[in-house]
């Protein structure tokens, strides 16, 4: 009698314990994907695949009327995550990135190696055939080139309300098409450390403009993501799974191949050696907190929704 109620207890606490576990778990993965936003080589998309809430929050915007109220409570943890992480990771931007834009990458890059395998599990449930193959490979090759592109910065633009806009709609694009990095290509148009700084300021002449942008992006195209998922699952998870390759690929000749230069390493007063360290520790960092992070999601089950 004892030990069924001493069990009765467990199992109420686990009850009571397990939503305040999962709401703090959505709140640091929004956050992750926040930083994803604004971190050059990633892109919220990514991350939001990653950690396993992209093709639940595309849904979701695709059909907002459907069990609203629901779903926006289990999203609204990951949108204040997501802002806070924008927010701190501007302040970041501005005070060390620049310095060790490498190192923090790697971190993150971490991230998607220790996810990838189970990113191919799930491309591959419904069975895969070759035109899988051949388009995990022309998406890989493709954002490898495109943000191989954007990582540069080619030309100046002024900033204004309609830049702004169009930034935000760029960062929306990062969420509906993971791989793409916004990140990337506001540092081409010369736009990234404004955007920061802005950020970081709160000056509102340049969030204001930047969410609208991005909720609009969003609301276009997101009933067409998940149109895609229904009719065409294998082949849009292959796809992402390849722009996801890509991307992480990219970020090697854009961000970090060009820290070891010679400038770059006296600006961030390392030598090679302590350089190629600092980005291998914290590489190893991010894969074994990913890892660990799935653990913590296999004790605590997501909620399924829709």
């Amino acid at each position: 009698m004892m030990e069924q109620q001493a069990e009765d207890k467990e199992t109420k606490e686990q009850k009571q314990i397990r939503p305040v576990a999962d709401w703090l778990i959505r709140l640091v993965k929004g956050a992750l994907v926040g930083i994803g936003f604004i971190l050059p080589g990633l892109s919220g998309g990514v991350l939001a695949v990653i950690f396993g809430i992209y093709d639940k929050l595309i849904r979701f915007l695709a059909n907002l009327r459907h069990r609203f109220v629901k779903n926006l409570l289990y999203f609204l943890p990951v949108g204040i995550g997501a802002a806070i992480g924008i927010v701190l990771f501007s302040v970041v931007v501005e005070k060390a990135f620049g310095r060790y834009a490498a190192q923090f990458v790697c971190l993150f890059v971490g991230f998607v190696a220790g996810t990838f395998p189970s990113l191919w599990k799930t491309a591959g449930t419904q069975g895969r055939k070759r035109s899988d193959y051949r388009v995990l490979l022309l998406s890989t090759l493709a954002i490898f080139l495109l943000m191989v592109a954007g990582g540069r910065q080619l030309t100046e633009v002024t900033p204004n309300l309609m830049v702004w806009i169009a930034s935000g709609l760029l960062m929306g694009l990062g969420l509906i098409v993971p791989g793409m990095s916004p990140s990337n290509f506001l540092i081409y148009f010369g736009l990234y450390d404004k955007m920061a700084t802005g950020i970081k300021d709160f000056d509102f002449s340049v969030i204001i403009p930047l969410i609208i942008g991005f909720v609009l992006c969003v609301l276009l195209f997101a009933k067409l993501a998940s149109c895609l998922f229904k009719k065409y699952y294998s082949g849009m998870y292959h796809f992402i799974l390849g722009m996801v390759a890509g991307s992480s690929l990219a970020i090697f000749p854009t961000v970090v191949f060009p820290a070891f230069s010679d400038d770059n390493l006296t600006a961030a007063g390392l030598n090679f050696a302590s350089a190629l360290l600092f980005c291998v520790v914290l590489f190893m960092a991010g894969t074994i907190a990913s890892y660990l992070f799935s653990k913590v999601e296999q004790k605590y089950p997501r909620e399924e929704l829709f």
